[in-house]
């Protein structure tokens, strides 16, 4: 069977999902969508017939809102099937693993499908961090082992990582690419670096906030209003995690950390440690950074909108926006140095990922990087460790 291709009729290409969470879920009605049979398998009993369910739910929603057709959401519904195992799996052009952020789960659930599937048929993991080439060593065929990575929620973020691993061929990247751009997506490629560009880029945007809150700087409602209000971002670092779950943002950091060898840049925060170990985890709990109503509104969330423009405007130490920017910047150039995605693409991801209102390349651009190298070189010099290392392609001539 040979891989996808961008001129395979929808009809013949077959695409799996295995884990159908919010995440897998999300992914196969994008796929159900788009034309494809979608095989919907999972471990937990009950939980593929469920999300069959949910997702004919969530098309019939969209019918009735107007967004598509009566006729589109039950021809999508009608593309989605169960699995009962992988084994029962028919043979598919694609197969998209969901399950949790184990590396051995996925080892081994990676290791049954490059058994039961043919040499082209792609195995794609939405691994938000997990090394790619870890997922597909010592497996049949690791040239069409790669990362897609969707945002959360898939039917409505455009963004796709579209990650390498060593062994992944071009030919299975460029396959996968065409696919997702016929699914309505924005592709970005990255090698497997840790956290790829979106979650490794992003981490200084909460870490710089939770840092300045528990040295007393300022307390998280200003922080969040001058990162907010004054830099333009649609979400404050602390609401956006009280949004993500201060535990799933966690892991994530804790994950990147630990892949970067412990480097301290990538440290996760004492503050954020405690509010998960006191199941302070944000909305979904009640309590996070902030307090939250039966809405789902921050009742305690008052920020001081003097003091906020007065960090703001100035210096860097004591400065929200200046001190996020200059470590978003930072992150970036390195990832570019390193060869690890274009710059480019690091802008598009973040802008697209993250709702960022500029790309960091593009915001180095503005600041001029000779400013954020200076920005670095202070805030190094206040917080020795290594966190605050400027990259030395901040000085290069040509970026």
């Amino acid at each position: 069977m040979r891989l996808v291709t961008v001129d395979s009729p929808l009809s013949s290409v077959a695409v799996a999902v295995i884990g159908v969470g919010a995440m897998g879920s999300g992914i196969a009605q994008i796929a159900a969508q788009a034309g494809h049979e979608v095989h919907l398998v999972d471990a937990i009993e009950g939980a593929a017939a469920g999300a069959q369910a949910r997702i004919g739910t969530t098309l019939a929603s969209l019918a009735t809102k107007g967004r598509i057709t009566s006729g589109q959401a039950e021809a999508a519904g009608a593309h989605l099937s169960i699995a009962s195992s992988i084994g029962d799996l028919p043979q598919c052009a694609l197969v998209i693993e969901a399950i949790r952020e184990d590396l051995a789960d996925k080892r081994a659930l990676f290791a049954a499908l490059a058994e039961s599937q043919p040499a082209g048929t792609l195995l794609a993991s939405n691994t938000s961090s997990l090394d790619i080439e870890r997922i597909a060593q010592g497996l049949l065929h690791p040239g069409r082992v790669l990362g897609l990575h969707f945002f959360n929620p898939p039917p409505r973020m455009r963004l796709v990582e579209v990650i390498r691993g060593k062994a992944t061929s071009d030919e299975s990247l460029a396959a996968a690419e065409e696919l997702m751009r016929t699914w309505g997506k924005t592709t970005v490629r990255c090698t497997s670096t840790p956290g790829f560009i979106v979650n490794r880029v992003a981490r200084p945007f909460y870490g710089e906030a939770q840092r300045m809150v528990e040295a007393g700087v300022a307390d998280a409602a200003t922080i969040d209003f001058a990162i907010r209000e004054i830099g333009g971002f649609r979400m404050g670092p602390m609401e956006l995690t009280d949004l993500i779950g201060q535990d799933v943002n966690l892991a994530v950091s804790t994950s990147v950390w630990e892949q970067t060898g412990r480097d301290e840049r990538y440290a996760p925060t004492e503050f954020q440690r405690r509010l998960v170990a006191d199941g302070h985890l944000g909305r979904k709990s009640g309590q996070g950074v902030f307090r939250y109503d039966g809405a789902g509104h921050a009742i305690d969330a008052l920020p001081d909108k003097v003091l906020a423009a007065e960090l703001a405007s100035g210096p860097t130490l004591t400065n929200p926006l200046g001190r996020t920017l200059a470590m978003l910047v930072n992150e970036a150039v390195d990832l570019v140095a390193r060869s690890e995605a274009s710059a480019e693409d690091v802008d598009t991801a973040m802008e697209l990922g993250t709702n960022f209102p500029k790309g960091p390349i593009a915001w180095g651009t503005e600041i001029g990087f000779d400013v954020i190298a200076t920005q670095l070189g202070q805030l190094d010099a206040a917080f020795p460790g290594g966190r605050y290392r400027p990259s030395p392609a901040l000085t290069w001539k040509e970026r």
